[in-house]
């Protein structure tokens, strides 16, 4: 089995749809001011803040991303935002494919794949989310759910040769304060693992990641687990004690 030394770790910050100019200020000074750590540090900010957070971070070690991505380089698609537009904003990661992209805006797997695709065009890398919600757990199909969504973006995946990174966040954890239990976190990152081999992708230099309800009290334990290679924290990447703490984890 690969080591986690073959693997970047990291801990990546998913605002979703909070901050203000004076708000993130202070939280962003937090992140800039940080101490190098074993792993990588990086925030995924709304749209409108990625100047303040170029303008924080440039120069330090922590990087910072959009929350998504158009599948499309550039033309008439309102409200959307490309990955050039991104890249003009020093972004060097997005996220794709969240659950709550495919639950409140119906993305697809296949929709996935395309703005995945286009970030790694641009040279941004692609945060590609999985993940199965608490019926389809129940019922058994967690595995060939999160199994579908990885066959759809195959050829990205093959392209992108491990410079990708995977998050698994169990639908069910997200914002719930239920947490998967190490061992089933890591069971499912080695199914994961796994199946990107069965893909032919490059399975060894894949950084995955979990999220879901991930706190500075379970950090450790979950990042210790052999296929873990860190957190994509919500909730808990608005607070920079509580941020940095779980980055400490790494």
């Amino acid at each position: 089995m690969a080591t986690m030394g073959l693997r970047n770790r990291w801990v990546i910050g998913n605002w979703k749809m909070n901050g203000s100019l004076a708000g993130n200020a202070a939280l962003l000074g937090a992140v800039a001011a940080a101490p190098s750590g074993v792993g990588k540090l990086g925030v995924c900010v709304p749209f409108p803040f990625l100047g303040q957070a170029q303008s924080a971070l440039a120069g330090g070690a922590a990087v910072w991303g959009g929350q998504d991505v158009s599948e499309h380089a550039s033309g008439a698609y309102t409200g959307q935002v490309s990955a050039a537009m991104l890249v003009e904003f020093g972004a060097s990661l997005v996220l794709v494919g969240h659950s709550e992209r495919r639950q409140y805006n119906a993305e697809t797997s296949d929709l996935v794949a395309r703005k995945a695709s286009a970030a790694l065009n641009a040279g941004v890398t692609p945060v590609i989310c999985v993940g199965e919600t608490l019926a389809e757990r129940e019922d058994g199909h967690a595995e060939a759910v999160v199994g579908q969504q990885l066959s759809a973006c195959r050829e990205v995946l093959l392209r992108a040769q491990g410079a990708a990174i995977l998050a698994y966040e169990p639908v069910w954890a997200i914002g719930t304060g239920k947490t998967a239990t190490p061992a089933e976190a890591q069971a499912m990152h080695a199914f994961i693992r796994a199946t990107l081999r069965v893909l032919g992708a490059e399975a060894d230099a894949t950084s995955i990641l979990y999220g879901g309800s991930v706190k500075a009290g379970n950090a450790r334990e979950l990042f210790s687990q052999a296929d873990i290679d860190g957190g994509l924290i919500g909730g808990a990447s608005l607070v920079a004690a509580d941020f940095l703490a779980i980055a400490a984890a790494l």
